[in-house]
């Protein structure tokens, strides 16, 4: 079981995979037209700016894996350059993949690759992968249907995996997806997320968190049983949702009896509107490793400014982690509250916080993107971080979150990657439009946006900036 606290780099071969990692099969070259997220095997020409799009044909089969997949030893084999891209210390470089790991940077021009293996990235600026800590892809693209929303396997692996994919096409290369298990659906939910996980292998790394509803009393004793299959079965995290519980202490103690037998991390959700919750929470939580993570969180901003201070002190001092959701509370949660957890003030007392999606279009956000980028901005222009801290909450701090080894654009460390058109990460989050991203090495996923002025004075005479080629597109 992987522990919460980041990894150093390894020169290794082989890339740290933190949850739910292991290495699988690649995506294969077939691509269809369709909407504005596009597939791009390792190793083939990339052209950032086009203004076509395309989005590789690995739609499962019911029940099944994944067409269109390949030998992922094979793909992370392959040798990538990266021309041209820009840093957020204002350096332009090149940057050489090869094992899913990053091999080398240097000065622009300084590292030759054979021509097949190169993506030009002039115009985009190049950062660490987002990682999404707080999904839910048993529920996601569920709010536009009729009737009862289905729990079969074969729908549920279906929306868990087009949600993965979505996300992926947003740069979260790995995804935490809270699954709800008990009640008349039993272990199935569960069962097909982790279906979807090793369909998905190779595109991008999805974590499942067992989210059982009771555990304390006599309606309790089964939810405490599955809870204890979910985890032989695959799921590495072990969540819950505390506040709704009779008896929440008792919650709390079997959770993390369980997460310290099995050497899980802890994933809770709360509203964090209890602070004599939360402080007995940290009180039971400092010696368990590798870490408890609570979210979203939104109450501690309801509370009196004093004790809020005070309980974002315990939650430090215990190493409780906090991830947030800027964009909404999930239906975990049932609405209970809809304003962010106190970023800042969490943040100054030294609480590492994360931020998430939550809501993919269902009951708890019919809008919900699953867009770390949102997540980010929202931060940004309402949370009051500056751009730079706000992509970090989404990216090296929801990565440790998560288990996953530290990203840096150095040699050395993993090839997770997300290649954004602009120049500076508030430009970024303000219009992030066109995305390149990479997963252990290769281009996984590709959104490219055209952005064209008619024919005027004015545009000419402002030299209004252009996305995509002045050519038509094939």
């Amino acid at each position: 079981m992987s522990d919460s606290q980041p990894q150093q780099p390894s020169h290794s071969p082989r890339s740290g995979h933190g949850e739910g990692g292991g290495h699988g099969p690649a995506i294969g070259p077939s691509s269809t037209r369709s909407g504005t997220h596009s597939g791009s095997p390792s190793g083939s020409p990339s052209h950032p700016g086009r203004g076509t799009s395309r989005t590789p044909s690995h739609s499962p089969a019911p029940g099944g894996h994944l067409r269109g997949l390949g030998n992922a030893a094979a793909a992370e084999a392959t040798t990538l350059l990266l021309a041209g891209a820009r840093l957020t210390d204002g350096r332009t470089v090149d940057v050489r993949l090869s094992g899913g790991r990053i091999q080398a940077v240097g000065t622009a021009g300084s590292l030759p690759a054979p021509a097949l293996s190169r993506v030009d990235l002039g115009g985009y600026l190049l950062l660490p992968a987002p990682a999404e800590p707080h999904a839910h892809g048993d529920t996601a693209l569920t709010a536009d249907g009729e009737g009862p929303v289905s729990y079969t396997p074969d729908e549920v692996q279906r929306r868990a995996t087009e949600a993965a994919l979505l996300q992926l096409g947003h740069g979260a290369t790995a995804v935490r997806s809270h699954v709800r298990i008990g009640d008349v659906h039993g272990l199935g939910p569960l069962e097909a997320v982790l279906q979807a996980r090793r369909s998905l292998r190779g595109l991008t790394d999805l974590t499942a968190v067992a989210v059982p509803r009771l555990l304390t009393g006599v309606a309790g004793a089964d939810g405490l049983a599955m809870l204890r299959d979910a985890v032989k079965m695959g799921a590495s995290v072990i969540g819950g949702c505390p506040d709704l519980d009779p008896d929440p202490t008792g919650f709390l103690e079997a959770v993390l009896e369980l997460a310290a037998e099995h050497g899980c991390p802890v994933d809770l959700h709360t509203d964090g509107d209890d602070p004599g919750r939360l402080s007995r929470l940290a009180a039971m939580a400092g010696g368990l490793r590798p870490g408890v993570t609570i979210g979203p969180c939104g109450g501690l901003s309801r509370l009196p400014l004093d004790v809020a201070a005070r309980v974002a002190d315990q939650l430090s001092a215990a190493g409780v982690r906090v991830t947030c959701l800027p964009q909404g509370d999930c239906a975990a949660l049932e609405r209970r509250g809809l304003r962010t957890a106190p970023v800042r003030l969490l943040r100054a007392a030294g609480v590492r916080v994360s931020a998430g999606s939550g809501a993919l279009r269902d009951a708890g956000n019919p809008v919900g993107r699953g867009d770390p980028l949102e997540a980010a901005y929202l931060l940004a222009s309402q949370g009051g971080l500056r751009a730079g801290e706000a992509y970090e909450s989404v990216s090296a701090a929801a990565r440790e979150a998560m288990g996953l080894p530290e990203v840096r654009v150095e040699a050395g460390f993993p090839a997770e990657l997300l290649a954004v058109r602009g120049d500076r990460i508030a430009a970024v989050l303000s219009l992030a439009y066109s995305r390149i991203v990479i997963h252990r090495g290769r281009v996984v996923a590709r959104t490219s946006a055209v952005r064209e002025y008619c024919d005027s004075a004015v545009a000419v005479a402002l030299d209004l900036p252009r996305q995509g080629r002045t050519e038509a597109g094939p």
